[in-house]
């Protein structure tokens, strides 16, 4: 079975737009290959952050997974501080890496261009870990937004390049990603992506918004002038992105959804939409908050971690030792 790994920050609040583009996929893909999930903690201190609001973020997103439909039984989830071999594999990639090219990364660039100032070296070289967590399980396959192809494709660059050097070493892994919800856009403003970072809150909906909030934020949303549902994602990017959110959470077609609106104004398919999304977090939400108050968290993390160290300490013993940092 071929293996499939993805990490998510836990940084603000998970949103609508991180389970259509990514959760929802790894649901489905568990079934399908050998799953390695971790909670990227160690890239979310590239920025400074509250010890007890990283604590609370982080046990709401193992909550929010598993209530997604993760299985412990078939996904090994788990995080990343707890399996030391990403922190030790990330520097040996990085003197694996050149300056030009981590320089060229989104997030380093555009904090660069935005002329933001005490930029961390960890935020300049987490590319470096990033492959690391990623080659470290010889992964096959990594589902990533559009935004992110970037660093998979740096990744593979270092895999060539230390595979050249040191011999056969790593998988190069693919990129994959979904063919219907791999961006999710802001409410607000549909020209640019949902994020949980977002200041608007009215263009984001966060999992574990009440779910009436998110029903009028739907129903809030900027659509246009033309007055015709259609997918037209140049001309009508926020009902064409509306359209993406109901088709993934009902598992309608958006031509079946298209065909269902015909000769209906917005109102009517806002309400549609709005409805699907407060049932959606409502369900959501009610198995979160069962899961928080059991001990599901801590024996999936501690058995995640258990089987993630196996693979990761075999991997490592033979990186050092084609190095020659393995002596003996």
């Amino acid at each position: 079975m071929k293996r499939c790994l993805s990490g998510i920050k836990p940084t603000g609040m998970l949103t609508l737009g991180n389970y259509i583009g990514a959760i929802r996929q790894f649901v489905t893909l568990q079934d399908e290959y050998e799953m390695f999930i971790f909670i990227a903690n160690l890239h979310a201190i590239t920025v400074a952050q509250d010890p007890k609001e990283l604590k609370t973020n982080t046990k709401n997103l193992i909550a929010l997974y598993l209530a997604c439909g993760l299985d412990p039984e078939k996904v090994t989830l788990f995080l990343q501080s707890d399996v030391k071999e990403h922190a030790e594999l990330g520097w040996i990639l990085t003197c694996h890496s050149y300056m030009g090219e981590l320089s060229r990364m989104t997030q380093y660039k555009d904090k660069i261009a935005k002329g933001e100032t005490n930029i961390t070296a960890g935020l300049f070289t987490y590319p470096a870990l990033m492959a690391g967590d990623i080659i470290l399980y010889d992964a096959d396959v990594v589902p990533v937004g559009i935004d992110q192809k970037q660093h998979v494709e740096l990744c593979r660059d270092i895999v060539e390049r230390f595979n050249n050097a040191h011999g056969d070493t790593f998988t190069s892994p693919q990129p994959m990603t979904p063919k219907v919800g791999a961006k999710i856009m802001d409410l607000q403003d549909p020209t640019k992506k949902m994020s949980k970072s977002e200041d608007n809150p009215k263009g984001t909906i966060a999992l574990l918004d009440e779910p009436s909030v998110a029903r009028k934020k739907i129903k809030s949303a900027i659509t246009d002038s033309i007055g015709i549902v259609q997918y037209d994602i140049e001309n009508q990017p926020g009902i064409a992105n509306l359209l993406t959110i109901h088709s993934c959470l009902s598992g309608q077609s958006i031509e079946d959804i298209v065909q269902q609106f015909e000769g209906k104004g917005y109102g009517d398919f806002k309400g549609v939409v709005a409805q699907g999304v407060f049932d959606f977090l409502t369900d959501l939400q009610a198995k979160h908050n069962e899961i928080l108050t059991s001990k599901i968290i801590e024996k999936t993390l501690e058995e995640g971690a258990a089987k993630a160290t196996l693979v990761a300490r075999n991997k490592m013993y033979k990186v050092k030792k084609k190095l020659g940092l393995q002596v003996f």
